[in-house]
């Protein structure tokens, strides 16, 4: 089977996009799980952190699945959503589409660029609850809000909340990387405390309306950035911490950098991921699906907006120096 894709990424969150829309491709479920095995490993494979499926929808211009690099549906993805929202708008010739996914249709579009030369698009990310049933979590708190959790080191507190998906929050001083690994693993290895796992994230908070923020990505482990939970953070970040809503607030990542910005109303929140949807090359998969073999031919690299991004990344890492 020959499958064409497109390697692409939101701050360094890294995709395969296959458009089911445009070449008429249909897959079992069991097919999307080991695609997503095969195609994601990092050693053997195309490598990335998931496979967004850009499939028809009879509510929206198109409809968003994304699967993991083991194989896992996640509820909702924001860098994949961008990079569905670019793909979309591009073919459609429009500047603002609906796109479906799991929990929800969601506004997309083509906004102002965050940084000069980047192609910046925004997403709404909800619905957004703090109720623990959501995630759910089973805490003895309700909310979950700045409270250690049952398993997890007791230095450490977490707001937990769902964007849809489900995430737990530190604000830290200074962020571990080795300690957020296993924090990770263990809050995964939780299901009496998260029945269906949880991302976690540390946030640093730099100065008013900025953050540095890491995540323990649910099914993919670390991740230079995740987007629902960029998105959790800032809205942390204006509960328990100096940002603002209705401002931007900027999210300096391992990848790179977003905008959030953190809507109220009365009090139900939203959130607005603006950032990159950069498209590194394209290619095609010739697949053996009973040898479960493949080899990728026809690539051609998108090097101008590679470059570009680059000196986004280099402002990013600017800004968090040697705290990471």
């Amino acid at each position: 089977m020959d499958i064409q894709f497109i390697k692409c990424h939101g701050s360094g969150n890294d995709f395969i996009l296959i458009d089911e829309l445009t070449h008429g491709y249909t897959f079992t479920e069991k097919e999307r799980e080991d695609l997503s095995i095969l195609l994601c490993d990092r050693n053997d494979g195309i490598g990335s952190d998931g496979i967004l499926f850009v499939m028809d929808s009879d509510k929206a211009e198109a409809r968003m699945r994304m699967f993991n690099s083991d194989g896992t549906e996640a509820e909702m993805c924001g860098n994949g959503l961008r990079c569905v929202a670019r793909h979309v708008l591009e073919k459609e010739g429009k500047t603002h589409i609906a796109v479906e996914t799991e929990k929800a249709m969601l506004a997309v579009s083509q906004v102002e660029e965050i940084f000069p030369g980047i192609d910046t698009f925004s997403v709404a990310i909800e619905p957004v609850s703090f109720e623990p049933a959501s995630l759910p979590v089973r805490v003895d708190t309700e909310p979950a809000s700045k409270t250690t959790i049952p398993g997890l080191p007791e230095h450490l507190t977490f707001t937990a909340l769902s964007v849809p998906n489900p995430h737990i929050v530190a604000i830290v001083e200074d962020i571990n990387q080795e300690e957020l690994a296993h924090v990770g693993e263990k809050a995964n290895q939780l299901p009496e405390v998260f029945p269906n796992g949880v991302n976690v994230s540390f946030m640093k908070l730099l100065e008013k309306n900025k953050v540095f923020v890491q995540t323990f990505e649910r099914g993919v482990g670390l991740t230079n950035a995740c987007g629902t939970a960029m998105s959790a953070s800032s809205l942390v970040s204006t509960i328990h911490g100096p940002n603002e809503t209705g401002e931007p607030i900027v999210v300096i990542n391992k990848g790179g950098l977003v905008n959030c910005v953190v809507e109220k109303e009365k009090e139900s929140f939203s959130i607005q991921l603006r950032g990159n949807a950069t498209n590194v090359y394209e290619a095609m998969v010739q697949l053996d699906w009973s040898s479960r073999t493949f080899h990728v031919e026809n690539r051609k690299e998108f090097t101008e907006e590679q470059t570009k991004y680059e000196k986004l990344e280099a402002y990013a890492a600017s800004q968090i120096g040697g705290d990471s």
